[in-house]
């Protein structure tokens, strides 16, 4: 984490899909399984029905979870005792995978949109029972905090997401996931993201939008340098690529970012039933964040919300910029200042012997020996001295 206040950066994401053509990472090119998945939404216009449960599943892991090693991370960190608020349109209580471990704030636990609920998912979804392939979340052991930051359709402003913020803070949240970027909000935003790290709340937030609105043409308007509250300092801002490590050749180039994750033709969980959806954007990767955040604050619950961002960011995969390694951030020994090799510890070289005690052992052995000699020569020439009546040899 970098404290920023006016951070450059371009921005762009990948817009998103009706429907994306998943081919599973690590299968045979001829067994791999093609399936056609409906698309999750960011908002919804008003005249547009509300988002159902999916009649489309995965049959293998997701290339997300493959390229994370969540499996081997998992083995460290499931996200245990900790709440991770997801500041968005809201998380469905009845969703699958997050059932008995959402509480939701006013009306947060129902999702017409579904992109909240599918964010959730990547934090915290368990894995389906009888261990059949499909998405599920970094810390399936977490708690989820429903805040909603939008209205009901998605729509959202500086302020609405602002007070959110604050909300989650407030409830104890150790990691407050943003689903929304602005391109105004700059002070309010930035007060919030102030107040929830005075609370000690680690906020993760896309670096920019997902999708960029369009003029009156029909063409996307010219991206902003910088979006809230991802701009503001304390934040930890993510950008997204897709399976093929890059982002979508019609993105606009991005800069600035504090980790790149996986975001582009992610698979998720509906706001019902048990079928899946797709998405892309820095949202999703910004929510993979999160639930790493939220395995960190499990297994090292002494450290600080800017600890656990530095663990992130330090630990994570060389690129520009760094990728999310989730296991490096839950084993790995770091240095003791940022910026700074690894220092060694210091080698211990024990204290030289006292000399007293060893001249002595010398001399009381000296002595034995010097008594000894003495004796045997006494067993010698006694006798033969009283033999000869103590007369010299040879007399």
């Amino acid at each position: 984490m970098r404290a920023r206040t006016h951070r450059p950066q371009a921005a762009g994401a990948a817009s998103a899909v009706a429907a994306a053509l998943l081919v599973a990472v690590g299968a045979a090119p001829a067994a791999a399984e093609s399936v056609e998945l409906p698309a999750v939404r960011t908002s919804l216009g008003s005249d547009e029905p509300c988002a159902t449960a999916s009649t489309q599943r995965v049959q293998t892991e997701p290339w997300a979870l493959a390229s994370l090693g969540a499996s081997r991370a998992l083995t460290l960190s499931a996200g245990a005792g900790t709440t991770v608020a997801v500041v968005d349109t809201g998380v469905s209580e009845k969703a699958p995978g997050l059932t008995g471990r959402v509480t939701a704030l006013g009306d947060a636990g129902t999702d017409c949109v579904g992109h909240g609920t599918f964010a959730a998912g990547l934090i915290a979804a368990a894995p389906e029972a009888g261990g059949a392939a499909g998405p599920a979340g970094l810390a399936p052991r977490a708690r989820i905090l429903a805040v909603r930051g939008t209205d009901e359709r998605g729509g959202v402003t500086a302020q609405r997401l602002a007070d959110a913020i604050r909300e989650a803070a407030d409830e104890g949240a150790a990691v407050i996931y943003v689903g929304g970027a602005l391109a105004d909000g700059k002070a309010v935003l930035s007060a919030a993201v102030a107040y929830a790290s005075e609370k000690d709340a680690l906020v993760v937030a896309p670096l920019a939008p997902d999708a960029l609105t369009k003029d009156r043409s029909g063409q996307p308007v010219t991206p902003e340098p910088w979006y809230w509250p991802a701009a503001a300092p304390g934040v930890l801002a993510v950008t997204d690529f897709g399976p093929d490590g890059k982002r979508p050749d019609n993105a606009p180039v991005v800069s600035g970012a504090d980790l790149a994750a996986p975001g582009d033709g992610v698979v998720g969980i509906g706001p019902a039933g048990k079928g899946h959806y797709i998405g892309s954007g820095a949202s999703l990767a910004a929510a993979h964040v999160a639930g790493a955040a939220a395995q960190v604050r499990a297994r090292y619950p002494e450290l600080s919300a800017a600890e656990v961002s530095r663990r992130l960011t330090e630990a994570a995969y060389p690129a520009a910029p760094p990728r999310l390694d989730p296991y490096a951030a839950l084993s790995a020994v770091l240095p003791d200042s940022p910026g700074t090799p690894p220092r060694p510890a210091a080698a211990v070289v024990p204290a030289a012997a006292a000399t007293g005690p060893r001249n002595r052992a010398l001399v009381v052995a000296a002595g034995s020996a010097a008594v000894v000699a003495l004796v045997a020569a006494a067993a010698v020439v006694i006798p033969r001295g009283r033999a000869r009546g103590w007369r010299a040899a040879g007399s």
